[in-house]
């Protein structure tokens, strides 16, 4: 396998901790760890190694599935990867919707071959005669991000089902990350409640906002997560005893309240950042979640020129639109705390101005 270097993190990790204000952060802000019962008991292994069978049970249930057809892992990026060798052999081919978060193409294409689909910008709309064009007599899986990353775009049901269709009549799989469905206020149904053919992976990181946690999981049909488990135990092994602890709260009662501040504080920063965009005459597709993909002031010379600017005149991270191959947007988050996002849509309408 050769797989090349993850450009985003790379920039996060050049310049996101010397930086005043993390702009670029794509789920919701961490909520505090006292809100929890923080003694797991015995900190010990996970066993069985796929995650506590009564707690996969109730995740399953959310996709009409049993225990079985759930796997816990080290937050979404381990799903998809897990996902993968799963799916994919050097003989074997996918067909990735693009743009989307590196990971979800960078793996496949370091296993077998990949066709890309592109969202057309502005509107990002799905096309699934695209996806049908794409496919072939190999085709193992079909790859969604919705609501999309870095775009916020929500694909329709329709549109999602119709996908589904496509794949299932194609006897292929399709994956969709689902990472911010919960932050909609009216979520779609899940991809893998749609059918033998349907796998979900998600996690309790953007939505529920757990990044620390690292607890994730994949639902989907026993001949995907079977053999993914099987790669798991060279992976992490088990899902970690203190995340699965905090996910049967943050699953459990709390579930409900916890969701329902994310999105009152999700809903309040569009707002706010959709008043931004108006204001210095940029342009987005209205997203759903906590990322915007935002049109870069003519002023600059592409995303990083503009990102590199704005981080080093008035240390405020945003991500460049050209770590997802369109150097003419760049993506904002806003799910941090108000204040927080305030002071950064500030500071980044100044460096605008002095451009101008």
């Amino acid at each position: 396998m050769d797989i090349p270097p993850f450009e985003l993190e790379r920039w996060f990790a050049e310049y996101e901790h010397e930086a005043d204000i993390m702009l670029a952060e794509s789920g919701i802000r961490s909520l505090e760890a006292d809100r929890f019962d923080l003694n797991p008991g015995k900190l010990d292994y996970v066993i069985p190694t796929d995650g506590d069978p009564e707690l996969r049970a109730s995740v399953a249930d959310r996709y009409d599935r049993e225990a079985d057809e759930v796997l816990f892992t080290c937050g979404t990026q381990e799903a998809n990867l897990l996902a993968f060798l799963s799916l994919l052999d050097r003989d074997s081919h996918a067909v990735v919707v693009t743009p989307t978060y590196q990971a979800l193409h960078a793996v496949p294409e370091a296993i077998g071959d990949v066709s890309r689909v592109s969202l057309d910008p502005p509107n990002w709309e799905l096309d699934v005669d695209a996806v049908a064009d794409a496919m072939r007599p190999e085709t193992s899986v079909v790859v969604l991000n919705n609501p999309n990353n870095p775009t916020g775009r929500y694909h329709p049901e329709e549109k999602v089902r119709a996908l589904y269709d496509l794949a299932a009549d194609n006897d292929a799989y399709l994956l969709c990350d689902e990472v911010y469905r919960l932050l909609s206020s009216s979520p779609l149904p899940p991809v893998a409640s749609m059918g033998e053919y349907g796998i979900s992976t998600t996690s309790l990181t953007k939505a529920y906002g757990l990044a620390g946690l690292r607890f994730g999981w994949i639902a989907g049909p026993t001949e995907v997560v079977e053999p993914a488990w099987q790669w798991k135990d060279y992976t992490t092994i088990s899902p970690s005893i203190f995340g699965q602890h905090l996910a049967r709260q943050a699953l459990g009662e709390r579930e409900e309240s916890i969701l329902a501040e994310n999105r009152e504080l999700a809903a309040h920063n569009h707002e706010r950042v959709r008043e931004f965009v108006a204001e210095y005459d940029l342009a987005w597709h209205d997203p759903v979640g906590v990322n915007g993909f935002v049109s870069v002031p003519d002023e600059f010379d592409g995303s990083v020129e503009f990102c590199r600017t704005v981080v080093e005149a008035e240390s405020v991270v945003l991500a460049p639109g050209e770590s997802f191959g369109y150097d003419d947007y760049f993506r904002i988050g806003f799910g941090l705390p108000t204040d927080e996002l305030e002071d950064g849509l500030a500071r980044v309408g100044d460096c605008i101005e002095r451009h101008r």
